[in-house]
């Protein structure tokens, strides 16, 4: 593992969802076609580039990256028609967990106490949390999708509501890193996930890797 700060005693892990956790791609693919298959004005499919460009925005910004074509308010009708199916979808089957995820969250929660926080809609989270086998091991969470807050803001509202005192968050894009520094805490770049990152406190390329800090 890559290390550029100075070393301090960890007390938590917050984890990023999408591109840290768990790649759920193909679900999010099958959830734009049965949309575009209702709606004849969607006349572009959501292809698997603008899904992994999309991972780990806002809302808004999905909006943008998915139905800019449209007016905004269609826009943002098929958007949220899009995240509702594929809750529903992740739901009943799940998403696909990186290598070695499970084993090393299993490992981490005897050390740390561990925590999501994502840009995601509301029952998002829950999907992983129900479908994964880990929701024992995660001691809270908050999404974008609850508070309507950015996710520097969701990460200060899980830090001051469970008074932690050194956690890190470990993230896969640039959004992730802003949002690590915004709320004053170390940030770990999971470089296996979507993003391509330049600054950060740590760096690994599996998640088993943090197990080594």
């Amino acid at each position: 593992m890559e290390d550029k700060a100075g070393n301090k005693k960890i007390d938590a892990i917050i984890f990023d969802l999408d591109g840290t956790l768990w790649n759920t791609v193909d679900s999010c693919l099958k959830a734009t076609r049965f949309v575009k298959d209702k709606h004849s004005d969607i006349t572009k499919g959501v292809t698997k580039e603008q899904i992994e460009l999309a991972m780990g925005k806002t809302s808004d910004e999905i909006v943008d990256i998915y139905y800019g074509y449209l007016p905004r308010e269609k826009g943002e009708e098929y958007a949220n028609e899009a995240f509702n199916k594929n809750v529903e979808n992740l739901l009943k089957e799940g998403g696909t967990l990186y290598p070695n995820t499970r084993e090393t969250i299993l490992s981490l929660s005897k050390k740390y106490k561990l925590y999501i926080v994502s840009n995601c809609v509301d029952g998002y989270i829950e999907s992983f949390l129900n479908t994964s086998g880990l929701k024992d091991y995660f001691d809270d969470y908050e999404s974008y999708g609850r508070t309507l807050l950015n996710k520097g803001e969701n990460i200060k509202l899980v830090i001051s509501r469970n008074n932690l005192k050194n956690p890190i968050y470990v993230g896969d894009t640039r959004g992730d890193m802003e949002a690590s520094y915004y709320a004053g805490i170390p940030f770990v770049y999971a470089a296996y996930g979507f993003g391509d990152v330049d600054s950060f406190d740590y760096k690994i390329d599996n998640i088993s890797e943090l197990l080594d800090l």
